[in-house]
């Protein structure tokens, strides 16, 4: 057995494809499939469920699975080690990122590049499910998004939490004047105006859902999207009523568009940034945490 058996194994879990497995491992396919079986007939265990394609992992293959996550993640943070006492802290930080968060993440990333300047970023947007999971699994290296405080304790994960700064509506003044000329807003008060959302698997929208049930109204939503650029354009151009948590969008994003905040109920999630545990987080991940918690607001 080698770590880089091993890889193959994290890279076929993540890709759920053997073809595409090779690619992410740099080798052909044939060689994938004959280290992966060379891997299972060491141990003397199927791994995998072969039929014509990938077809999941055999419960011992899961069990494997397991001590592989573990074993690709401190051999990776080797690797950064080693870098970072050779040239400084350097290299790709992968971070799954949970849309319309609290905070303006290229801000706090320009933030810690003053201190880490070859830092570079590979940013993946995730729904909460999927971003537990892959913090669990090492295929990332943190997370920002909304969680359960109770799960991030059971996780043992590091948390920085985020400041909860409420939620606010963005509009053109030109197209809602008479939203422009309220100081606070409600979701009463914008159930008669087309609304600009995000779509229904993201967190911030099913808490603006279930708040909007709360009232009793059911407004139109004119635009829906998983693309935060669409529903800042579409408040540009006046066609609605775009909903975001405070401090989600640079203040330059918004040109000629107004702000008003809403009165709503707290979040029933934290939104927090989150690395694992000390000692399983890679070097990147620590230094990059210590870095960044300094640069988010009390």
């Amino acid at each position: 057995m080698d770590i880089k058996q091993l890889i193959y194994l994290c890279n076929l879990e993540r890709e759920r494809h053997f073809g595409r497995a090779a690619e992410a491992s740099f080798v052909s396919q044939p060689t994938l499939s004959m280290r992966l079986k060379n891997l299972e007939r060491e141990l003397g265990l199927s791994l995998i469920n072969r039929s014509n394609n990938f077809d999941g992992f055999t419960p011992e293959g899961e069990r494997v699975l397991t001590w592989a996550r573990e074993i690709v993640s401190v051999y990776q943070g080797l690797k950064l080690e080693v870098e970072s006492l050779k040239h400084g802290v350097n290299g790709t930080l992968r971070l799954g990122v949970m849309p319309q968060c609290s905070v303006a993440l290229p801000a706090l990333l320009k933030a810690v590049e003053a201190r880490y300047p070859q830092l570079d970023y590979r940013i993946t947007a995730m729904s909460a499910d999927r971003l537990l999971e892959a913090l669990n699994s090492h295929t990332v290296d943190g997370g920002i998004g909304f969680f359960e405080l109770t799960s991030l304790r059971e996780l043992h994960f590091q948390t920085a939490l985020l400041k909860d700064r409420g939620v606010e509506a963005i509009f053109h003044p030109d197209f809602f004047p008479a939203l422009a000329a309220q100081p606070v807003l409600t979701l009463t008060a914008l159930a008669s105006h087309p609304l600009c959302l995000a779509e229904q698997t993201r967190y911030f929208r099913r808490y603006l859902d279930s708040q909007l049930r709360e009232t009793g109204t059911t407004p139109r939503i004119i635009v829906e999207s998983a693309s935060i650029t669409q529903l800042l354009q579409s408040a540009h151009v006046g066609l609605g009523v775009m909903i975001s948590p405070c401090g989600h969008l640079l203040p330059e994003m918004l040109q000629h568009l107004v702000r008003r905040p809403l009165e709503m109920a707290p979040m029933g999630r934290q939104a927090a940034l989150v690395i694992a545990e000390p000692g399983r987080a890679s070097p990147l991940a620590q230094h990059f945490f210590d870095e960044a918690r300094a640069h988010l607001p009390d």
